[in-house]
């Protein structure tokens, strides 16, 4: 399966989306980067706030764990996230006796495992405050798991509901100062990760994509119409070789160029067609006429065995003509390709061959419809037909489908051709009698004008030696 388009406009719009949404992956990345870090710094903030704040609330006192906190301690000022509302706490919900207390022990309980970055970065951040810093321990543990927030929910019903999310995340966070043997203790609730900001991203991405999406199309369409349509022109002209209307000369400047140049090249060739044509024409006329006079003349010769000779010559060279005229006319056809059935066209032309008495046979195979020139198709497989015949013997024919290809092949069982010379054999005027039998005829046009057939067709003409002898010729035209 083929996932990456063939079109120039799907490949610039495909390289345009990955590239997109390479550098809107890499901004979410940053950006979520940077959410963590403001998150961790906040947090952080928050505790080395608590404990540099709670011994001014509390006194040197402070408030002990376990122990009911005094009515005359003074009430905290605004907090980083707090509000008017949330005087008796932040807006995490938890009251101040919970983010500020004093311990005898560190806060560590049994399994839980030291936070050693944040215990280094609030380090660095009570130092920056002058505070004398002894010991600092920072872990993490749930809301459920802490044993000073179950307690004091046991205590205070209105706060049951505040303390029940047991999925909260909670940073206990404990200092001990130098020359003293409490521990200060500061909880803070860890704030679950914000989606609005990937959100955001994605908004964003979807919106670009739309937006970038629609004008690049718009803009490739204006330059690629104008390219399919020369595309297939020049296909057309390709295989007819008969110039049409011109093109519109629209698109982009560059683009109008091409096809403006275009059109001309197409009026030059077709003229020079057209004289090819006249010229031949005429050539052929003025061959004929002597030709035919000639033939006339040499009924008076009285000796049999050279007007016999003469009269093959003259015949020869008649049939010679015959072939070039036919090579130039092939690809000039006006008519537009008949769909056919080409096994029938192949049994045709092995018909005309068995009613000759030669040996040539037709393998069954599946019915083929296509369009095609039937009259120049024909001619075609009739040269291979008599190709074979003359320096093989026999010939075997068959049409089969090959993917997306029609095979129209005749098989031999002559000697074959030299590998180094197959492609030679398909020149004009190229014979094989320096590998095959040299008592046969011909002007070296049949392959030439079995090649010419496949080229108007868009195929081609392939020979190859088999295996088990002979030469194998095929003509492979597209379905």
């Amino acid at each position: 399966m083929r996932l990456w388009p063939k079109s120039l406009l799907g490949q610039t719009l495909a390289a345009t989306a990955l590239a997109l949404l390479a550098t809107q992956l890499l901004s979410s990345v940053l950006l979520f980067r940077a959410a963590e870090e403001r998150r961790e710094t906040a947090l952080l903030n928050a505790a080395a706030f608590h404990l540099i704040g709670g011994a001014r609330w509390g006194g040197p006192e402070g408030i002990r764990e376990g122990a009911p906190r005094a009515r005359s301690a003074p009430r905290f000022g605004r907090e980083p996230g707090s509000d008017r509302r949330g005087r008796r706490g932040g807006r995490d919900g938890l009251p101040r006796r919970l983010n500020y207390r004093l311990a005898d022990a560190a806060p560590l309980l049994p399994g839980e495992t030291r936070d050693l970055a944040r215990e280094a970065a609030l380090r660095a951040l009570l130092t920056r405050q002058d505070i004398a810093v002894a010991d600092v321990v920072v872990t993490h543990r749930s809301l459920d798991a802490d044993p000073v927030a179950r307690e004091m929910a046991a205590r205070v019903p209105r706060l049951r509901a505040r303390l029940a999310r047991k999925d909260r995340e909670l940073l206990v966070a404990g200092l001990r100062r130098e020359g003293i043997s409490q521990w200060e203790v500061a909880r803070v609730p860890i704030r679950e990760r914000e989606n609005r900001v990937v959100s955001a991203i994605v908004l964003q991405t979807l919106v670009l994509f739309a937006i970038l999406m629609v004008l690049l199309w718009l803009i490739l369409r204006r330059i690629t119409r104008p390219l399919a349509e020369l595309r297939a022109r020049t296909e057309t002209f390709s295989i007819s070789g008969a110039p049409s209307e011109p093109l519109s000369a629209r698109g982009p400047s560059d683009i109008a160029s091409l096809i403006a140049a275009h059109n001309a090249m197409e009026a030059r060739i077709g003229a020079m067609l057209d004289e090819k044509d006249v010229m031949l024409g005429a050539i052929g006329h003025d061959l004929k006429t002597p030709l035919a006079a000639l033939r006339v003349r040499i009924e008076g010769v009285e000796d049999d065995e050279q007007r016999a000779r003469m009269a093959a010559t003259i015949d020869e060279l008649a049939r010679t003509l015959d072939e070039i005229l036919e090579l130039a006319r092939v690809g000039r056809a006006d008519a537009p390709p008949e769909r056919a059935e080409l096994t029938a066209l192949a049994a045709s032309v092995v018909e005309e061959f068995e009613d000759m008495g030669e040996p040539v046979t037709l393998a069954e195979g599946p019915r083929i419809n296509a369009p095609v020139h039937i009259t120049w198709l024909k001619r075609g497989l009739r040269n291979l037909v008599a190709n074979a015949l003359r320096y093989g013997g026999g010939a075997h024919v068959a049409v089969l489908r090959e993917g997306d290809t029609i095979v129209l092949r005749v098989e031999d069982e002559g000697p074959g051709i030299p590998e180094d010379r197959i492609a030679t054999m398909l020149e004009p005027f190229v014979r094989g009698e320096a590998s095959r039998n040299r008592e046969t005829g011909g002007a070296g046009l049949g392959l030439t004008l079995a090649r010419a057939v496949a080229d108007q067709h868009g195929g081609r003409l392939v020979l190859a030696n088999r295996a088990e002898g002979g030469l194998r010729a095929e003509l492979r035209i597209p379905a």
